[in-house]
């Protein structure tokens, strides 16, 4: 059961294509994330606020409690997981969680990409208190608000479904950290 706004607006959208599926006008398997990182990705947690602030040697902000146990999704994994979801008659007309590593603290991804970028990162946790006021002054932290419960206790995502049918798919945790940090080393 959705419990936000935007929660609400996904669940009835995907109701809608389920609704269309069954009713044969089209065909729809729906793929669904957590929260994304990866070459590319800018507009996220570990998007590109987060490279320029550890790049310049700033604090780099980051959501809610960095301590708790959080899925995240690497971009190439979710694209191969949407194009074995349209390929594969089985995936049709249902909602998949797509695989994802196990889950980390935000904290010790942030090591993963210390580690990989040679230098320490300075995190700045911000709570949702913080997130409210901020939002009085910027609408894209006023709708942010609405999502910190996936930063203020753990979440984590039941990918073993979609595991179970089509297999794991997962790039190694080391390897997408490598690859996002090399494609913003070629942005700066």
């Amino acid at each position: 059961v959705a419990a936000t706004r935007k929660g609400r607006t996904r669940a009835a959208m995907a109701e809608l294509l389920l609704e269309a599926h069954r009713a044969g006008r089209l065909r729809v398997a729906i793929g669904r994330g957590s929260d994304f990182y990866g070459p590319r990705v800018v507009n996220s947690v570990f998007g590109q606020m987060f490279f320029d602030a550890a790049a310049a040697g700033k604090p780099a902000n980051l959501l809610g409690n960095i301590d708790l146990p959080h899925t995240f999704t690497y971009i190439k994994d979710f694209a191969r997981a949407l194009v074995t979801l349209a390929e594969n008659e089985a995936a049709l007309g249902q909602v998949w969680h797509v695989p994802n590593p196990a889950p980390l603290t935000t904290r010790q991804m942030v090591e993963l990409i210390e580690a990989e970028l040679g230098r320490p990162i300075k995190p700045r946790p911000t709570g949702k208190f913080m997130i409210t006021v901020l939002g009085w002054f910027n609408p894209l932290l006023a709708e942010i608000r609405e999502m910190m419960y996936g930063w203020e206790a753990p979440y984590i995502v039941d990918d073993r479904r979609y595991r179970q049918q089509f297999g794991n798919g997962v790039t190694p945790l080391q390897q997408a950290v490598r690859e996002t940090v090399a494609w913003y080393r070629q942005r700066a």
